[in-house]
């Protein structure tokens, strides 16, 4: 009761996030192509006026792209946002948002000007209250409609090049739903035909970076629905688990007594309804999931089929994957090599990385032992337990990128799958986000993970360690400057020596003066790197 009594008393507040701005879903910013949202703290389009942003033209990555996807100008999402829009805010500083109204992660302040790091948790190190407060905070997130945001029901030439807007409102978390179902959906190609093989979210580099955007969206919506600004998402560690441990209706909802596919009336969870899971039915309509309710959540943990993922990751499996030095390799998709972003989204045998689609690993394994509305990609964010799943995914990355101290040129800039380049915007965030600008550390991003938090003694050495790791990414310069070096110290050595014996010769008359001999040893050479 005391999680219904939060959440009602929580319903009162404002909300916002997501996809399309509702202030730029109208004709009028279709038809311009335009969408710069004025401020509201001065009223000018993106805070002009207090020098927050300005209404710029967006500039697109002419990168090519990798050859999975061979058609053009078919698919709404392609060069990301631009048949919707090709103006939008360019935010200044450390401001962000779609009107430039909010700080950027990790920024704080009306400036934003105050730097903050907030901790993610282990969910099982939360307190009673805490725990509940994060439940009621989900349950206010299903109840609250956007203000801010709303979703397209049809494309963009369903929508009669902008002349006939089609969207609908949507409540905060299932908004989160939807943008991942969009971003992973088949395209559409007229007639009954769908292109399968496209997903501007996973099944390429961007995995990984546009999931630590989805969780950081949700996060700060969260925050300000909930005027929590200390909130954070916990997350779940299921290395070695040997069952769903969450799954119980003291957090994301046990099992149904008699009917073992839906979960117990217990829970608060089970009165949810999902959308955006029926895929075969909106390709056979050539239409996008419009949010329409389709039923409860379903989840059957453990029922899955064993052939294809034994049992949740191993504690070994995330250390192999993490002593891979490769970020990507090869063709960049789901057949990818000895990548370390295939073989944690799971594509790859998390004991030998090689390629193997047969089987699910790491991020995958969890999604299909969930067996149930988890498991099928575009609908899986309906269950409460991907934020919890992703959360701890992320914790990987950042594990990883804390031990290779990869520089951005690590991430792909060309030739990868449609909207997985370096600076592609990635589908369907509005403001605009490039998967490059995410292949950082998090602390930079404004938040931890508390098994990640290194003690103050390790402070030097992290301050050391990229300095070093530049060191040795270019050692073979370092080592020829050396020898050049050495070669001209031995010729002007030669010089002075010669110099000196001409000098001997000289009378102490006309025998100038070069430097005192009390001064001589103190000169020294200093070279800067």
């Amino acid at each position: 009761m005391a999680l219904f009594a939060m959440g009602f008393l929580l319903v009162i507040l404002q909300p916002s996030a997501g996809q399309f701005p509702r202030s730029c879903a109208n004709t009028q910013s279709l038809l311009r192509k335009e969408c710069c949202p004025p401020w509201d703290g001065d009223g000018s389009p993106c805070g002009e006026l207090s020098r927050r942003g300005s209404c710029q033209n967006i500039l697109l990555s002419q990168a090519p792209l990798g050859p999975q996807f061979p058609f053009s100008g078919v698919d709404d999402r392609e060069d990301w946002p631009s048949v919707f829009f090709n103006r939008t805010c360019k935010c200044e500083g450390n401001f962000m948002g779609f009107n430039c109204g909010e700080c950027k992660f990790g920024f704080s302040g009306r400036n934003c000007t105050e730097r903050r790091v907030r901790t993610r948790r282990n969910i099982f190190q939360l307190t009673t209250s805490e725990k509940d407060k994060f439940l009621a905070y989900l349950n206010l997130a299903k109840n609250t409609l956007s203000q801010d945001y709303v979703i397209a029901t049809g494309t963009y030439s369903q929508m009669n090049n902008g002349s006939n807007p089609m969207f609908r409102n949507i409540n905060m978390y299932d908004l989160f739903v939807w943008m991942h179902y969009y971003a992973s959906r088949d395209t559409l190609l007229g007639g009954s035909n769908v292109w399968r093989d496209i997903d501007f979210a996973h099944e390429a580099p961007g995995f990984l970076p546009w999931h630590r955007v989805f969780l950081l969206m949700w996060e700060r919506e969260i925050q300000k629905i909930t005027g929590d600004e200390n909130f954070t998402i916990p997350y779940w560690d299921w290395r070695d688990a040997e069952d769903c441990v969450v799954c119980t209706d003291e957090y994301m909802g046990g099992r149904h007594p008699t009917n073992p596919n839906i979960l117990s009336p217990a829970s608060f969870f089970s009165s949810w309804q999902v959308i955006c899971t029926r895929s075969e039915e909106y390709n056979s309509q050539q239409a996008l999931c419009n949010a329409t309710s389709e039923g409860p959540i379903l989840r059957n943990p453990g029922n899955h089929d064993k052939s294809r993922t034994p049992r949740l990751p191993s504690s070994a499996e995330v250390e192999f994957c993490l002593s891979l030095t490769q970020y990507e390799s090869g063709p960049m998709d789901k057949m990818a090599n000895y990548s370390f972003r295939n073989t944690l989204e799971g594509f790859a045998d998390p004991q030998t990385a090689i390629s193997n689609i047969s089987q699910s690993g790491l991020h995958n394994a969890l999604h299909i032992y969930m067996n149930g509305s988890m498991s099928q990609v575009q609908g899986s964010a309906n269950d409460p337990i991907f934020v919890l799943h992703h959360a701890f995914v992320d914790s990987i990355f950042e594990r990883w990128l804390r031990r290779h101290r990869p520089m951005l040129e690590v991430y792909p800039a060309a030739n990868a799958p449609i909207g997985h380049n370096r600076e592609n915007y990635m589908v369907p965030f509005i403001p605009l986000f490039r998967n490059g600008e995410f292949f950082k550390s998090s602390r930079e991003l404004g938040y931890d993970y508390e098994y990640l938090q290194e003690p103050a003694l390790d402070s030097f050495q992290e301050f050391l360690t990229p300095y070093l790791e530049q060191a040795r990414q270019i050692w073979g310069w370092l080592v020829g400057a050396a020898v050049i070096g050495g070669i001209v110290t031995a010729l002007l050595t030669g010089l002075m020596v010669v110099c000196r014996k001409k000098r001997r010769g000289t009378s102490s008359e006309v025998q100038p003066l070069l430097i005192e001999s009390e001064d001589y040893n103190n000169v020294s050479y200093q070279s800067n790197f």
